[in-house]
């Protein structure tokens, strides 16, 4: 099974939208944009909605067969484990192989001496076509960096194979995932790392570095965007090379993870790609549920209470929710509306707060995070939301359209 040159994943926390997703690649479509769709949701969210991947199989089967979608899609079985998958395997053809923890683990030494005698050609200059210069690599440095990403593609491998003794070979899209480490991977890592991913035979198909900066939840870059622009074309040139070198698929691309609302970065992404002719996948998650919110919110009476109340909930439960999410938010608690300003609010003005317009002056991105991450409060008042989301439909799939078109497929790849 082959992922289409551009591919973007969409989270639907609450299995409402696919719908209204898939329409905005209906539109994309239509002006010659042409994207696949991959429905994707992780193990921590199904947990906290109680919710299993075969209902994200079946929400994406029964919106392409809504909008008669004659195009790809995908369900992804988001940042697994061995530990995790087996649930995944029957609903998913695409899986997020997350190995981030076993980075800085070191492997057996014979193996790492064995990767570091494979490999011993490339110690010395690297010639990237593209790089600024050659790449210097001794067989020491070789060593350094088989000790700490070595092991994490082992696992790699071992997920990979276990899957396909299930589903059986060419059944399904392979991304390894490294992006939930504390520091970036540098071109000549990633050389590395992808060298071992092909020692592995993982039929890789899109690969998930740590980029310089923060990529906190739903909301803009935090960061150099020049310098993130510079690792994003490097790690294109490391790609091109590395499928030559190694014999990886020919498709091979990089994703870009928690990329929803990285505004600042759409452009010198799609620059990037449309100068390499190179793919893309673009993982976006929870931002869905902020526009469920927003379109409650919008459709006022009982809809604006509830998401007043949702947010009342989160405010209270501060540490609980956000601590999970501590590597990928930045609140400043000062800077949250108290509940009781927010029980004033008209909807217009909890909208404004909410959604991720940085030019309305009454955006608040703290505001907006502590929300995105409060997304279990809403699943514990179980059939009372999904029944306020029925009653609400139109506005909010308006709503999640408008967000994933014009906020993402447009920017992106337009």
């Amino acid at each position: 099974m082959k992922l289409e040159p551009y591919s973007m994943g969409i989270g639907d926390r609450f299995a409402r939208q696919g719908k209204a997703q898939l329409q905005a690649f209906v539109m994309a479509r239509e002006e010659g944009v042409e994207v696949t769709p991959s429905w994707n949701k992780s193990n921590r969210e199904h947990t906290i909605i109680r919710s299993s991947p075969a209902d994200v199989r079946q929400e994406a089967d029964a919106a392409v067969q809504a909008l008669k979608w004659r195009g790809a899609y995908r369900v992804d079985a988001d940042h697994i484990s061995l530990k995790t998958v087996d649930a995944f395997i029957a609903a998913s053809d695409f899986f997020t192989l997350d190995v981030a923890d076993f980075t800085g683990r070191g492997a057996n030494p014979d193996a790492i001496a064995a990767f570091v005698g494979r490999h011993a050609a490339l110690a010395g200059p690297i010639r990237v076509p593209g790089l600024a210069a050659p790449v210097q690599v001794g067989r020491e440095q070789v060593r350094a960096i088989a000790a700490k990403h070595l092991l994490a593609v082992q696992e790699a491998g071992k997920i990979y194979r276990h899957i396909e003794s299930r589903k059986g070979p060419d059944r399904f899209v392979t991304e390894v995932s490294l992006d939930e480490t504390d520091r970036p991977q540098t071109p000549v890592e990633m050389l590395f790392i992808l060298a071992a991913i092909a020692d592995e035979e993982i039929p890789v198909q899109t690969i998930a570095p740590k980029f310089t900066g923060r990529f906190n939840k739903g909301v803009d870059y935090v960061g150099d965007a020049a310098q993130f622009a510079r690792e994003f074309e490097d790690d294109l040139r490391v790609i091109a090379f590395a499928v030559k070198e190694f014999g990886l698929p020919a498709g091979l691309k990089l994703s870009v993870h928690s990329g929803s609302d990285k505004f600042s970065l759409y452009e010198p992404i799609r620059k990037a790609i449309r100068k390499h002719k190179a793919g893309l996948h673009l993982k976006t998650a929870g931002t869905t549920w902020l526009e469920e919110l927003i379109g409650l919110a919008e459709a006022g009476g009982d809809g604006l209470q509830l998401a007043k109340e949702i947010y009342r909930s989160a405010h209270g439960r501060f540490d609980e929710l956000c601590g999970p999410y501590a590597a990928v938010i930045d609140i400043n608690r000062r800077k949250l509306p108290a509940p009781a300003e927010v029980n004033r609010w008209t909807g217009a003005r909890y909208v404004k707060a909410l959604r991720h317009d940085p030019s309305c002056k009454e955006f608040n991105p703290n505001f907006r995070q502590l929300l995105h991450v409060g997304y279990k409060v809403a699943a514990e008042l179980g059939p009372r939301y999904l029944q306020a989301l029925d009653a609400s439909a139109e506005v909010i799939g308006r709503n999640v359209t408008e967000n994933v078109y014009s906020r993402h497929l447009r920017m992106v790849f337009g």
